[in-house]
């Protein structure tokens, strides 16, 4: 049973919570990490099959070697469509120091079985749910969806430890928010009330 002060709080954390893309160096400890996946995995699955695998990463030569091998791939497929806005993005790419992960601290892979249908669905809800606990704790994530490229080169995924089996679906970082600018208003839902 949820008691008002923590329904405000829950509501709270949804609407502050905020993509995250510049952070202090100071490490995330396992605990948080522990903490922040166990929230992942209370996330609705179905038919209870809770197809989820995670990995760690805190190997930032690791990360900075993912992140290399993206860019090039990022700044073609960009290239080929770009769209309003993406030019910033574009010019960052272009720029050797710049890093995917946003020189985030950890990378956590949300790894969803192969075999399980629902599985991208899950692992979605899993890493919502990640961001949220994560946002609760004062720590800031990121949902680095280009980071899934790394897919196709089975070096890096040996190097990260992804079984054969799963794939890739929620690449998070984590870590502790540099001085962040406001966040950006949402526009007001659309909604159909059918009586």
């Amino acid at each position: 049973m949820v008691t008002d002060t923590e329904s405000i709080g829950i509501f709270s954390v949804i609407r502050e919570r905020r993509s995250v893309r510049n952070y202090t160096g100071r490490e995330v400890p396992d605990e948080a990490l522990r903490a922040i996946i166990a929230a992942g995995i209370q996330a609705p699955t179905a038919l209870g099959l809770q197809p989820w695998q995670f990995v760690v990463v805190r190997d930032r030569d690791l990360m900075r070697r993912a992140s290399d091998y993206c860019k090039p791939i990022l700044v073609e497929k960009i290239g080929e469509e770009s769209r309003p806005g993406m030019e910033e993005f574009l010019a960052a790419l272009r720029s050797p120091e710049f890093n995917i992960f946003y020189n985030a601290p950890v990378l956590v892979l949300v790894l969803g079985a192969r075999e399980v249908v629902s599985s991208i669905l899950d692992c979605t809800l899993c890493a919502g749910n990640m961001m949220l606990a994560a946002w609760a704790l004062g720590i800031g994530s990121c949902w680095i969806g280009s980071a899934a490229l790394i897919e196709q080169n089975p070096e890096i995924l040996a190097a990260l430890k992804v079984p054969e089996d799963h794939q890739i679906v929620a690449p998070l970082i984590f870590g502790y928010p540099a001085p962040l600018s406001p966040k950006p208003g949402r526009r007001e839902p659309r909604i159909t009330w059918v009586p």
